[in-house]
């Protein structure tokens, strides 16, 4: 199967658009998916968080909530507030927040790519998230939302995608979030062009969406298993160059240990840091931390020790291994519930007002993760630790889908 396939998408109508359009999944808990869905029942939470529509009783993840997904998709497309296109294509979809300005290739990707790893990971999944994902795409019979992929710079696709941008978008929209969206066709003369590029690609990297690029290959094994017909061997996915994305820092926000004042813990990081009370909030460089304690900001900064591997040398494993583990007795981050994970433009401030009302909270802010870095890890097949990345604008739900 060819690295890149163009499907058949189902979109909204452009006037529909700004209201179709919601939020990933995993960026909203339920209770916020139920506010958007209770102002806009056009909203595409219903489909992607289809729990909205039921009473709160009911599990998210039982069998009822993936079938009213499933009813939803029929909803929306008897109401007309998604249609398919009439012929297989690729697109163009442009997001803008600020200065930041993002062009990704929308089509869909082959399982057996990732299967083979020429579609690389870098990050562990969860079995509970991953067998949620997989079930609700199997009961929907859609890819209702894209992994978020990555390649190297090339020039040719480039000047592709730059011929599409010339042309009048098919959509465009400001979401309530301040991001402007933008989304194509692109041309049956410029697709071949982009096709080929993509073929000739020796690697893709996942830089978000591990869990539905999980699912997403279980859903096809399950399907080749019972001989079902439909394009199940591919996923829909946003493919992004490397040099227009843009990784924050995945800050830690964690509760000091009983028994632990704050002026021991200013003691026992002078074993590891050179500490100084200078109020930065946001560190300037790798192995540097900025830490919020009792009310003031010191700069952390990570005295000389020993080389260190590629993911033993991430900012995130040095404050887990550095700080967490040793001194906060934080072993897995992934279970242990006295850590959370601020990520975004706005993390300072959330992590700054969750202090202010609990003095035994510590917030700590990192230099954030390069792409570089991901490239390396995810080249020598190794994974880094959760939460290393947080990729902003996160792609918006609702303006593709794809049926299989």
């Amino acid at each position: 199967m060819r690295l890149l396939s163009p499907f058949k998408a189902w979109c909204p109508p452009a006037d529909l658009a700004a209201r179709v359009a919601a939020p990933p999944y995993d960026v909203i808990n339920r209770e916020e998916a139920s506010r958007l869905r209770e102002h806009n029942p056009q909203s595409y939470v219903r489909l992607s968080r289809p729990e909205v529509d039921l009473p709160l009783e009911v599990d998210e993840h039982s069998e009822e909530a993936y079938a009213k997904g499933r009813e939803n998709f029929k909803l929306f497309e008897k109401e007309g507030w998604l249609v398919a296109d009439e012929r297989p294509s690729l697109y163009a979809y442009e997001q803008s927040q600020g200065p930041h300005c993002q062009l990704g290739l929308v089509g869909c990707f082959s399982v057996e790519a990732y299967e083979r790893g020429r579609i690389k990971r870098h990050e562990l999944t969860r079995k509970d998230k991953e067998d949620d994902r997989t079930r609700h795409i199997e009961v929907l019979g859609a890819h209702d939302e894209p992994v978020f992929l990555a390649y190297r710079d090339d020039a040719g696709i480039a000047a592709a995608m730059q011929q599409v941008t010339q042309l009048p978008p098919r959509i465009a929209f400001v979401s309530e979030d301040g991001v402007q969206h933008r989304f194509w066709n692109v041309p049956a003369d410029v697709e071949p062009q982009l096709l080929e590029a993509f073929e000739r690609m020796e690697c893709l990297y996942i830089a978000d969406g591990h869990h539905r690029s999980a699912a997403a290959w279980r859903v096809h094994q399950q399907r080749k298993q019972q001989a079902t017909p439909g394009e199940h061997g591919a996923f829909l996915a946003v493919a992004f160059p490397d040099s227009h994305l843009n990784i924050l820092p995945y800050n830690r926000l964690v509760l000091l240990p009983e028994g632990l004042l704050p002026e021991q813990l200013l003691q026992r990081l002078l074993g590891a840091f050179h500490l100084r009370a200078d109020g930065k909030k946001r560190p300037k460089q790798k192995a540097s931390f900025c830490m919020l304690l009792s009310g003031q900001w010191w700069s952390l900064h990570l005295r000389e020790g020993p080389p260190r591997g590629l993911v033993e040398g991430l900012d995130v494993s040095l404050l887990q291994e550095e700080v967490l583990a040793p001194l906060f007795g934080i072993a897995d981050p992934r279970a242990d519930m006295r850590i959370q994970f601020i990520g975004g433009h706005s993390s300072i401030e959330k992590m700054e007002a969750a202090v202010a009302s609990n003095p035994r909270l510590v917030a700590f802010s990192l230099f954030p993760t390069q792409m570089g870095e991901l490239f390396q890890v995810s080249d020598a097949g190794l994974l880094m630790p959760p939460k290393s990345t947080w990729f902003e604008p996160k792609l918006c739900s609702g303006l593709f889908s794809h049926k299989f």
